[in-house]
């Protein structure tokens, strides 16, 4: 099936409609978007995963300058691990999970380290080389076994410009022979969308080199983009900081942590806040939530929203360092799971001085954000509270609908009708055959006589949710599937 909200012009599996993708779902009456951010309680957040023992690798610090990915039944967490002995220098590590919170370190026994080939690095050159930061793609599709896995990481000994290795495991890595394959770039996140990869971070060669959200792209991981795209940026007017260059002002730190979800994308970013002074230390950098539906170009749903707070992190001296010369500021890596009955990404304290373990934030399955009904007495003449999709191609086949949908107490009600393109109910999918949707997570749709499949038309059609209800305040709408009748 297909929608058109600006994205390229492509059939996805299934279609997921946010109320924060405003290309989705264009037409609202009498409805307002809430985010719901996390914030965890005061005093240093829970770790998920901590440094390690002393002489471990990971001995002083475990910074999430890496990937999570679901391999099989398990996650996957690629990280970087710096021990007490070499200074500034990180290897990659690995971890595994089967419910995102309790993590394991396994014994891969690649690579020596002190002696001992008993310890969780992954084999990148050894372990010989610093890596600065890594992104990790999982393809289990790939034709050739030996890339099932690909990684970006920047490191010193290609004076930084990111460079790409393979693997058919995701523990051991064949750097590719003519690394660096891109251009210096300090990156936090990627994904595969539409058979190109994207690469997401700050740098590229662009005017005012204020950090920015850029995107490189690839077809095969091995020709990379020669120039970037400049998807999102948050400096606007502010002309002072822009002369200074520095980092005062509102920027993004290392582009964005990308989640594929077909039909949109979502990106958490860095949301870095440069005190006027210049002083890296005084940073403010909580994690904002952007969207985009064609992988390059983002926009925030609500500006300067804090989807991730950095506050919880501030109360606390962290290791090596003071608060009163480090304020709250966290780092993104890429990777978000639907597990059960939750959403779950990880992240870090920045700077990397600081990262002290990594962190997991969490909601209630793809409940990041809402539209409630706002009743003002202006309004009262323009009918219920209602959202419209835009136009969505079935490619002829059926389809099945469901809402993520809650509400407090007993008295509101949600129904959704089938409308054509020109916003004409279809017969038998009116809002007046629906039967008022339960709460839940995933709750099915069905019209009179049972209806609970959408049939095929010869136009494109959309979908109309309307709030009712004696009070239709107290319901909350996160979310619209659409999929296909197998």
């Amino acid at each position: 099936m297909r929608i058109e909200n600006g994205g390229p012009h492509i059939g996805h599996g299934c279609l997921v409609l946010f109320p924060f993708d405003d290309h989705s779902l264009p037409y609202q009456n009498g409805v307002e978007l809430k985010l719901h951010g996390h914030t965890a309680s005061c005093g240093t957040t829970p770790r998920v995963l901590e440094p390690g023992a002393p002489g471990d690798p990971d001995s002083l610090r475990a910074i999430y300058y890496g990937s999570v990915h679901r391999v099989g039944d398990q996650l996957y967490m690629w990280y970087l691990g710096q021990d007490h002995d070499q200074g500034w220098f990180s290897r990659v590590c690995l971890a595994t999970s089967r419910d995102g919170r309790t993590w394991h370190k396994p014994d891969l026994g690649l690579v020596e380290y002190k002696g001992s080939r008993r310890n969780n690095l992954v084999d990148l050159h050894q372990g010989n080389v610093h890596v600065q930061s890594c992104v990790v793609f999982h393809d289990p599709d790939d034709p050739d076994p030996a890339r099932c896995f690909k990684m970006v990481y920047q490191t010193r000994i290609y004076n930084w410009r990111f460079a790409a290795a393979f693997s058919a495991d995701g523990i051991s890595w064949t750097p590719h022979p003519d690394n660096p394959v891109g251009y210096w770039l300090e990156m936090a996140g990627g994904m595969r969308f539409n058979d190109c990869y994207f690469l997401t971070g700050q740098g590229g060669n662009h005017a005012r080199r204020l950090r920015n959200l850029v995107t490189y792209t690839s077809y095969d991981f091995e020709d990379w983009s020669s120039a970037s795209v400049l998807g999102m940026q948050r400096s606007g007017g502010d002309r002072l900081f822009h002369e200074w260059q520095g980092t005062a002002g509102k920027q993004i730190h290392l582009g964005a942590a990308l989640w594929n979800r077909s039909n949109v994308m979502l990106g958490f970013y860095g949301m870095w806040n440069g005190h006027p002074s210049n002083d890296r230390r005084l940073v403010v950098m909580h994690l904002g939530l952007a969207v985009t539906n064609d992988g390059l170009h983002y926009r925030e749903p609500i500006p300067d929203y804090p989807i991730v707070s950095a506050a919880e992190d501030g109360w606390e001296v962290l290791p090596n360092t003071r608060t009163s010369d480090n304020y709250p500021s966290l780092i993104q890596g890429q990777g978000f799971e639907n597990i059960g009955k939750e959403t779950l990404f990880w992240y870090a304290p920045w700077p990397e001085q600081a990262s002290d373990g990594i962190r997991v934030a969490s909601w209630p399955r793809d409940r990041l954000g809402s539209f409630k009904p706002y009743l003002d007495q202006r309004m009262a003449s323009r009918g219920d509270s209602h959202v419209i999709s835009a136009p969505i191609d079935l490619e002829g086949r059926p389809a099945r609908l469901s809402l993520n949908v809650d509400g407090q107490g007993e008295h509101w009600q949600v129904r959704c009708s089938v409308l054509d393109e020109r916003m004409c109910p279809l017969p038998g999918f009116a809002a007046a055959d629906c039967r008022p949707v339960a709460a839940g997570l995933a709750e099915p749709v069905t019209w009179a006589d049972g209806l609970d499949a959408i049939p095929t038309t010869e136009g494109r059609i959309r979908l109309r949710v309307d709030f009712g209800g004696i009070r239709p305040e107290d319901a909350s709408l996160y979310a619209l599937y659409l999929d296909p009748v197998v």
